[in-house]
């Protein structure tokens, strides 16, 4: 796997043509065929239909279990949080369905676009997909925090007017909203074009058409406005949760079982934005670095890395960042997996453990201290 990943991300060995959408190989390119047919084969498409399946598994999985706790009564107050994390669960599992087959096609076909779109018209269609359900999952986890923010810091004004009716409202507000902008390209502003090493298509950060420069940008400034929104809304709830629980002294029965829900919740909301963090902050700051540097993914490969070593440092992380990209759709459900109740009490038991052996050692030690300072002096 190392081997194909490196073949295909050294332009010496092969020259590529965004245009033509296809490899077009040199003297020595020819040398190396029978070795790019190797990578495309079955070797190589074992990786992409592992993530696939994967991906699929763990955001079917996590449906099943949110619609289950959606249907229990005492998961009433959670309502909003688990339409928000069942919509990220099935934003995931569309975006891999639409796009996984393109992927396990194009290692299938020797990793050239062409053989697989030879009219030109599936590379618009993958990239709108990696533009729409890139940007759906961030604006939702940014929901979702805003959602624990109001539940925690405004808990009168949220059991008054925050229903799962509103809730679904906003979440169909995101998915309308980020499609039209997914579509911005085929009314003339921004495109998407073949990317390097010419086995997957993204927005195209080319400085020669200003349309294009306004909609990378665009996705760009939101994907990370999106995630600063999340990390603030995070923050804030975290304080106040620690403010709530220092002024607390005694709680009902009813309180208590509130504030397990809520830190339930928001652990799972925290390993989700730190998910998403992770996967997608790198390529919005390449995309950014590489429009202020009026550099383009599409001219990685055209000319030798020696004439330019810092184009191609910024195409080798831009490739290594989009695949972190991907890998969203997949970590995503089992994030909220991992974090349920159920594991949670677990480490939450042998937290409690650890802590009472500590504090049992503890009190020993201080009645064995006054114990001694007890005794007469001899």
């Amino acid at each position: 796997m190392e081997h194909c990943a490196l073949l295909n991300a050294t332009p010496a060995a092969a020259m590529w043509d965004p245009n033509m959408s296809n490899v077009v190989a040199g003297e020595r390119g020819r040398g190396n065929s029978s070795s790019r047919a190797e990578c495309g084969g079955s070797v190589s498409v074992a990786f992409p239909l592992s993530m696939m399946i994967t991906g699929l598994v763990g955001n079917s999985l996590a449906m099943l279990l949110i619609y289950r706790s959606y249907r229990e009564k005492e998961s009433k107050r959670k309502h909003s949080f688990l339409l928000c994390i069942g919509a990220l669960a099935l934003t995931d599992l569309t975006g891999q369905l639409l796009t996984s087959p393109i992927v396990i096609s194009v290692y299938r076909a020797g990793r050239q676009w062409s053989r697989v779109d030879p009219s030109g018209h599936l590379c618009p269609f993958f990239g709108l997909c990696m533009a729409m359900f890139g940007l759906c999952p961030l604006f939702i986890g940014s929901a979702m925090a805003i959602e624990r923010t109001l539940a925690i810091r405004c808990p009168h004004w949220y059991s008054s007017h925050m229903r799962t009716g509103a809730t679904a409202t906003v979440l169909l507000t995101i998915w309308g909203a980020v499609l039209a902008f997914a579509l911005m390209p085929m009314v003339g502003l921004g495109q998407y074009t073949l990317q390097w090493p010419g086995t997957w298509c993204f927005i195209s950060t080319d400085d020669r058409t200003p349309g294009n420069i306004v909609f990378a940008a665009t996705f760009a400034c939101l994907g990370l406005l999106s995630l600063a929104t999340t990390l603030s809304c995070n923050l804030a709830t975290i304080r106040a949760l620690v403010t709530r629980c220092k002024s607390r002294v005694s709680a009902s029965q009813a309180s208590r079982q509130w504030e397990r829900i809520t830190m339930e919740t928001m652990v799972q909301l925290m390993g989700v934005m730190c998910v998403l963090c992770a996967c997608w902050a790198p390529l919005l700051v390449i995309m950014l670095k590489m429009i202020f540097n009026h550099t383009s993914a599409e001219r990685c490969g055209l000319t030798p890395a020696a004439q330019n070593s810092e184009l191609q440092k910024d195409c080798n992380f831009f490739l290594t960042a989009i695949r972190l990209a991907s890998l969203n759709q997949i970590l995503d459900p089992w994030v909220y997996l991992l974090l349920r109740q159920i594991l949670l009490r677990k480490f939450c038991q042998v937290a409690n453990a650890v802590s009472s052996c500590s504090n049992d050692g503890h009190k020993e030690q201080v009645i064995i201290l006054t114990t001694e300072s007890r005794k007469p002096e001899g």
